[in-house]
């Protein structure tokens, strides 16, 4: 069944939502605000571990860093486009309706729940090749492994976080279910090398998801979302 894997990943997003909200009752503040560290040197983590293929290699006994370029002009043009486009915002004023529609509207942290969880279970190759594979032949292997990474992660996120981080099926779904049901038309752009800038310039912005949870600073990390873009232009180019 096409679009079996959308399903699959978006009802283990909601199944963790709800998983850790009710652990997240059993934890006080000073718990909670541990378990937000935890989580985002977690995240941190897995950013570096998807970022660093891409950018070492091993030549000899030494390790060359490489690929800085591309880093460079695919976050720096793709954050003047998100900035020109203020997709954070549209992000957060999402977020503020689903806040008010589903009667969390005194919960504070919401939309940054909402916002976050959503960059960490939707940036990454993952859930387009996956989705591509769903599309083309029905394959969602890849989607389930995905599920089962972002069920502990939204555990972990929603039990420190709140219910918002729950919500971030509803991006996933839209996002998953548009390039399963395009994935004949994308599956030609993506070459190996495209799925591989996609890769680590995608774990570069789940990086920057960590550090926004771990310093509670704002790095709008959604409006680099276009980075992705320039990096399947990117694989197109004869050098970089």
């Amino acid at each position: 069944m096409i679009g079996l894997g959308t399903l699959i990943n978006t009802a283990s997003i909601v199944a963790a939502g709800f998983l850790g909200h009710f652990f997240g009752k059993l934890f006080n503040d000073r718990k909670q605000k541990a378990i937000i560290i935890a989580c985002s040197i977690s995240v941190i983590f897995i950013g570096i571990s998807g970022a660093m293929p891409g950018m070492l290699r091993v030549a000899g006994s030494t390790l060359e860093s490489m690929q800085a370029m591309l880093v460079v002009m695919c976050i720096v043009l793709g954050t003047i486009v998100g900035e020109l486009l203020d997709i954070d915002r549209q992000f957060e004023r999402f977020g503020e309706w689903l806040k008010k529609k589903t009667g969390n509207a005194k919960d504070m942290q919401f939309v940054d729940a909402f916002v976050n969880a959503t960059m960490v279970v939707s940036i990454g190759a993952m859930a387009i090749v996956g989705s591509i594979q769903d599309g083309i032949s029905g394959n969602f292997s890849t989607l389930a492994v995905k599920s089962v990474l972002d069920f502990i992660i939204i555990v972990i996120m929603t039990s420190s976080m709140g219910k918002g981080c729950a919500f971030s099926a509803i991006p996933v779904f839209v996002f998953e279910g548009v390039v399963t049901l395009s994935a004949k038309a994308i599956e030609p752009v993506l070459s190996e090398t495209a799925i591989n800038n996609i890769s680590f310039v995608g774990s570069i912005l789940i990086f920057c998801v960590g550090l926004n949870l771990l310093h509670d600073k704002k790095i709008r990390v959604a409006n680099m979302l276009p980075a992705l873009i320039f990096a399947v232009a990117a694989a197109y180019l004869p050098v970089v």
